[in-house]
């Protein structure tokens, strides 16, 4: 039986340990919902300060130029750049992930036309995150394409000769379970179409390796794994045999070759900068640097490698513990046991009182969240690549490696088993429900 003294002792030799002072924890708090908001870093309040008092304040509009304003979504892309397989150069932060993937959805859908103009179909999995499926339909609908959902274990066979893009999100928002890149972006190569790759749920937490895979095109979001706060800006890539192929949809100054010689006619820039589109949210973009920083202070203890390998023992120990100390209670597994297809969360279900569990939970300083499971593809865990339909709800729990230890894993564990063991969760007060859960 593991104890809290084991973990403790994991903990002090955990060499990704020294990287939890870089960010702001509040006392008392278990924080396993990074998979939705990361936590703080130490030094952004303290830098949007400066970009406020002195650059904004004292600078004014020189800041354009004095404090690097402009070079910011490029340089806060080349940051972004070696945590998800691209190369300097090919990433810009800016916008939401909804805006940069209407623009890369858009893009590929245009290359089809050029290319293969009798392709007919958009393919993506069901469970995808609705807003990109929302994206996706509306595209549809405007172009003239069939937007086709399926399982994931039938995404392979939804493949065909009318297929122009595969538009699939590498970790699932609601399982946690995590796509092969790069054998499902070969599929699609194989049978003619390209692939949009919505890093959302992996950028920061796993490693990603867009070029090796031979993607075509991807975005993802900046205040997640990547702790640049509410609403940071997101991030899109685009492979290079593609970014000056065509204008991007929303042809924006900020995208043109040379927006302050304003001209009436639009030219766009070279490369990945034509997918910036309007002037862009500088105090945001100071806080999401802060947030990437801890990346590159990750580099000199491992890198992402030791944050995918502490990911899962992470995520190896939640499971473990609340199977041993949490039986009994009708939770169940939706997450994947195997490391190749789990991403750095755990989502546990239950038929009944999820959304009231997790309040309870967060009441006691443990704070995850809870997605309704109408229908989930539930993992069948004893024969991975199996799925069976299930109308669980899911209480979710994220492990952002860079601030989350194994205690906190053990303590997070302990404060559940008493919910469930003194139906706490049962109280009025857990089952009122919130505008945002």
């Amino acid at each position: 039986m593991t104890t809290l003294q084991d973990c403790l002792a994991r903990d002090a030799q955990d060499p990704l340990r020294g990287l939890r002072k870089l960010f702001k924890l509040p006392e008392g708090v278990i924080y396993l919902d990074g998979n939705s908001l990361g936590a703080m870093p130490v030094a952004a309040a303290a830098r949007v300060v400066q970009a406020v008092t002195q650059e904004w304040g004292q600078g004014l509009i020189r800041s354009w130029n004095s404090a690097g304003w402009f070079e910011l979504p490029q340089k806060l892309g080349n940051k972004i750049a070696p945590l998800i397989g691209a190369e300097a150069g090919e990433v810009v932060a800016t916008d939401s992930t909804s805006i940069n993937l209407y623009k890369v959805l858009s893009a590929a859908l245009q290359i089809a036309g050029q290319d293969a103009p009798k392709r007919s179909k958009v393919v993506s999995e069901r469970s995808n995150f609705p807003t990109d499926l929302y994206i996706a339909e509306a595209l549809c609908r405007q172009r003239g394409y069939d937007l086709h959902l399926v399982d994931s274990d039938r995404i392979e066979a939804a493949l065909a000769d009318d297929t122009a893009v595969l538009m699939l999100t590498h970790v699932n928002y609601r399982t946690g379970a995590m796509l092969d890149m790069a054998h499902l972006t070969a599929q699609a190569r194989a049978a003619g179409a390209l692939t949009v790759w919505d890093l959302a749920h992996s950028a920061g937490a796993v490693p990603v390796h867009l070029h090796a895979a031979k993607a075509d095109f991807a975005v993802g979001c900046g205040y997640k794994y990547l702790n640049g706060g509410p609403g940071a800006p997101a991030f899109v890539w685009v492979h290079p045999r593609h970014a000056d192929r065509f204008w991007q949809p929303l042809a924006g100054w900020w995208g043109h070759a040379a927006p302050f010689e304003f001209t009436p006619d639009y030219r766009p820039a070279p490369g990945i900068s034509r997918y910036l589109c309007g002037t862009q949210p500088i105090l945001s973009m100071t806080a999401l640097e802060c947030g990437l920083d801890a990346f590159v202070a990750a580099e000199a203890v491992g890198g992402m490698q030791a944050v995918r390998a502490k990911s899962l023992a992470l995520t190896d120990l939640f499971i473990a513990l609340v199977e041993e100390r949490c039986a009994g209670h009708g939770l169940g597994l939706a997450t994947p046991r195997e490391h190749g297809r789990r991403g750095s969360q755990v989502c546990l279900t239950r038929k009944h009182g999820a959304y009231a569990i997790v309040q309870a939970l967060i009441a006691r300083g443990v704070i995850g969240d809870f997605r309704a499971g109408a229908s989930i593809l539930r993992q069948a865990q004893d024969r991975p690549g199996s799925a069976r339909t299930d109308d669980h709800d899911i209480l979710r729990f994220g492990f952002t490696p860079l601030y989350t230890g194994f205690a906190d894993v053990w303590n997070a564990v302990e404060q559940l088993r008493q919910v469930l063991a003194g139906s706490e969760w049962e109280r009025p007060e857990f089952n009122q429900k919130h505008a945002v859960t």
